[in-house]
């Protein structure tokens, strides 16, 4: 049982926040009765496919779509050309970005002079069926002069490398500096002097359910369009400027999505492609991802190179880093470009660096475009920070947790400004928590001390273990605000409408908590509508670990006002001051006495109607909404350990225990932040050890089935414990941090970590991810023929060593 303080309305209840209350998002889920953009259908709905490009770079000398028309069943077979009476523009905008000016790095709806990555989209096919589409657009013929490609960002940034695409000047879309204190200084300075060469190969965010378009012309000429996006409003702002339509003529709504993970952030060309052929049709058009086509269409991420060197006293302590980050961009641009600038700011995590200096390069090459994929350029900061920590310790002879004890940011010393800024000017400020504290529980828990005993045990049984760690923090709850509207219906049932975007992580669970304590109801009688534009007309959407924070405050904010209006029109109902009343179980009740008023019945009363008194001093209507208005960010921290054991001669890797700690503030759901973790902790693994998106030499992709880009399974996985810090947040009113990235920024560090820990024998530097089986068996083989005084063999160093 809780009170409120007495400025707030008196409120008792048993809390919901904080215990592990079942998902209210499964039972339909789980039975079957979920509503994917693929269950939808409408009368007389024709089905699309797209041809894509099969080459990563040619000038399109003609488009032959004859055959593809002439055959039975095919409705349309739209170009470029053909859909511009219907936009406004051939060329995306920057997303929904509000910046204005020329913009020469957004993907064209659909391609009409040059592709520049392969599967490219180029002519829109629409037929009564999918199969009847697909086996049209093989009919259609393009004619390509094929054009050189830059496969490498790092040779592409050179003046004589080929051109991305030939209206570019530069394949250099950006260069910039991230940097503070005097660099120069602490490196004439420094006792110690590390370097580093470290990549980490792209790969792609792979939702169980693929990216999917549906448009449907209504009556009224009002058109509405589903998508399984995280970004409704996006899309439907975006919408509104291709197509040229009033407010009140477009819909958007995002039904059940089948996972996010990032790609799903996107607007894509598909998604302008179909309404504007419906308008031009006068019909309903549905398109669905293929997995192939997520393998060549959909945004990829974590492609980078970083040169870091590392500037210590003798005790091991940060003095400097500096260094340069290529980011391989693809293609096209289509957000504003903020991965490189999220990896260069994020790099010195939750450790204290005097000096700090990075070139950043962002660089087009012919591969798929890149955007966010869970942790938008905090795993490579991780990656590349963790690694170099580890560096220092090898060099110094020193245990590594200790020397990152060294560096940690201690707890006094919080909330603790960065000296860099974020992407919007605003100071970079650590908000809470204690990173000593998070580390030693971790450690603690996974019995690190008592390691290099067991390992020593293994090595002379010819077993190969290692263990590793990495630190991480991650910034969630970005702003400038998301929506949250609480509505009390007549039947005492209340609803949520919000601008988040829900897509399998439980929100409507936990803003049904969020609410429910506020109204003194249970959290079943609360239903959550989300995704939705015409339901409510604001809304940012699933990104950056944002919602919980975000629409979680909102609605915080707004049941507490309507508790507050229940008790103010209760008060002027049973003619009783406000201070005499409670909300208990769905009811305002009389402290004191038997009177009350069911939370439907004031909603009733608050109707109105013609010739009845109204209650004094009461807006009408049960309900209140908030836009909880932040420019902050909650910073949430984790620390992961990580045991493995190699076998050599088959370079394969067994993850067998893996420790992860996480404070991301007041946990609302526990058992919702626990799978949040965990499911974060399989992706990185996947990042660590087998996901590789790989181009040959002309950009082809060569991993567009899951036979060769390896995803984990249930089999690669050791239990996972995981260890619960909660230091609440003081920059929003429920002290939320959020979860949804933490559990993967610093699992690929981590695992890198302990496999080269493992393979210290050796004497192995591990600089790159993944290290698949077939990389990690080249590098102990060319470790063993240096070991025996022979020179390695070029074929026996992974492709990212060969130069």
């Amino acid at each position: 049982m809780t009170d409120a303080p007495a400025s707030q309305p008196r409120v008792v209840t048993r809390p919901s926040v904080g215990r592990p209350v079942p998902r209210l998002e499964d039972l339909p889920l789980l039975t079957g009765a979920g509503r994917y953009l693929d269950d939808i259908e409408l009368p007389e709905l024709l089905h699309c496919a797209f041809v894509r490009s099969p080459v990563a770079h040619a000038r399109i000398e003609n488009i032959d779509v004859d055959a593809a028309r002439a055959m039975d069943g095919v409705h349309a077979v739209l170009t470029l050309t053909d859909l511009m009476p219907k936009l406004t523009s051939g060329r995306m905008p920057l997303g929904a970005s509000p910046i204005k000016g020329e913009n020469s790095s957004t993907p064209f709806v659909l391609a009409d002079r040059e592709v520049a990555y392969v599967g490219e989209p180029i002519v829109l096919v629409v037929a009564r069926s999918r199969y009847l589409a697909e086996d049209a657009a093989a009919q259609v013929q393009v004619d390509f002069t094929p054009l050189p490609v830059a496969s490498d960002a790092r040779a592409a940034m050179a003046p004589e490398s080929p051109l991305v695409r030939t209206e570019l000047k530069s394949n250099v879309l950006n260069s910039f500096k991230v940097g503070f204190g005097d660099v120069e200084a602490a490196f004439a300075g420094a006792a110690h002097v590390f370097s580093d060469v470290l990549s980490q190969h792209r790969g792609c965010g792979h939702s169980m359910e693929g990216r999917g378009v549906l448009a449907e012309i209504r009556p009224g000429d009002e058109l509405c369009v589903w998508s399984s996006t995280q970004m409704p409003h996006d899309l439907y702002y975006m919408l509104q400027t291709m197509l040229g339509l009033d407010q009140d003529a477009l819909r958007v709504v995002t039904p059940d999505v089948g996972g996010g993970f990032g790609p799903k952030y996107c607007l894509y060309p598909e998604e302008v492609a179909l309404p504007a052929a419906a308008r031009l049709l006068r019909r309903s058009l549905k398109w669905v991802e293929d997995r192939r086509e997520t393998f060549i269409s959909s945004i990829q991420e974590r492609d980078q190179y970083w040169s870091v060197e590392v500037a210590v006293d003798a005790e091991a302590r940060l003095l400097g880093i500096r260094g340069s980050l290529v980011h391989d961009q693809g293609a096209y641009a289509p957000k504003p470009v903020n991965l490189p600038y999220n990896g260069a700011t994020a790099m010195s995590g939750p450790y204290i660096l005097p000096a700090y200096s990075m070139d950043v390069h962002v660089v087009h090459t012919n591969k798929v475009p890149v955007s966010s994929v869970r942790g938008a350029g905090y795993p490579q900061a991780v990656f590349a920070m963790e690694r170099t920590m580890d560096l220092i310790a090898a060099g110094m002879g020193l245990d590594r947790a200790e020397v990152r004890r060294r560096n940690l940011i201690p707890p006094e010393q919080m909330p603790y400004t960065k000296k860099l800024k974020a992407r919007s000017g605003a100071a970079m400020v650590y908000d809470s928590g204690d990173y000593p504290a998070s580390q030693r529980e971790a450690l603690a828990a996974a019995g690190w001390d008592d390691f290099p005993e067991r390992q020593k045990r293994a090595l002379a049984e010819g077993r190969y273990i290692g263990i590793g760690m990495a630190n991480a923090v991650k910034g969630t709850g970005r702003g400038p605000f998301e929506s949250g509207v609480v509505r009390v219906g007549q039947n005492g049932k209340v609803s949520i409408f919000t601008g988040a975007a829900a897509m399998g992580q439980g929100l409507a669970t936990a803003l049904a908590q969020i609410c429910a304590d506020q109204l003194a109801v249970p959290p079943e009688d609360v239903t959550v509508i989300s995704g939705d534009t015409s339901k409510t007309p604001l809304g940012l959407g699933g990104f950056a670990s944002r919602q919980l924070v975000t629409a979680g405050s909102s609605v915080h904010l707004a049941a507490r006002a309507v508790a507050q209006k229940a008790i103010r029109a209760a008060s002027s109902i049973l003619e009783v001051d406000e201070d005499q009343l409670e909300l208990r179980e769905g009811h305002v009740h009389v402290r004191d006495g038997n009177r009350s008023l069911g939370l439907g019945e004031i909603a009733r009363m608050l109707r109105g109607a013609p010739g009845y008194a109204f209650p004094a001093g009461v807006d009408p209507g049960l309900e209140a909404s908030a836009q909880w208005r932040t420019d902050s960010l909650a910073y949430a921290n984790a620390c992961h350990v990580v045991e493995v054991e190699v076998e050599p001669t088959l370079g394969s890797v067994e993850i067998t225990r893996y420790v992860a700690l996480n404070d991301s503030g007041r946990m609302i759901n526990p058992m919702i932040v626990e799978g949040q973790v965990q499911g974060g902790i399989v992706h990185g693994i996947g990042n660590a050890l087998y996901e590789f998106m790989g181009y040959d030499d002309s950009c082809q992709p060569v991993t567009t089935t899951f036979q060769e880009y390896l995803l984990v399974t249930a089999t690669e996985l050791p239990r996972l414990e995981t260890i619960f810090r909660e230091t609440p947040s003081p920059k929003n009113p429920i002290g939320a941090k959020g979860v949804g990235e933490t559990g993967t920024i610093p699992a690929a560090a981590a695992v890198i970590s302990a496999v080269e820990n493992a393979l210290a024998p050796f004497g192995i530097r591990i600089s790159q991810t993944p290290v698949p089986p077939q990389s990690l068996f080249r590098l102990i083989e060319a470790a063993r023929q240096s070991q025996a005084g022979q020179p390695p063999r070029r074929k026996d160093l992974p492709d990212d060593q060969k130069t």
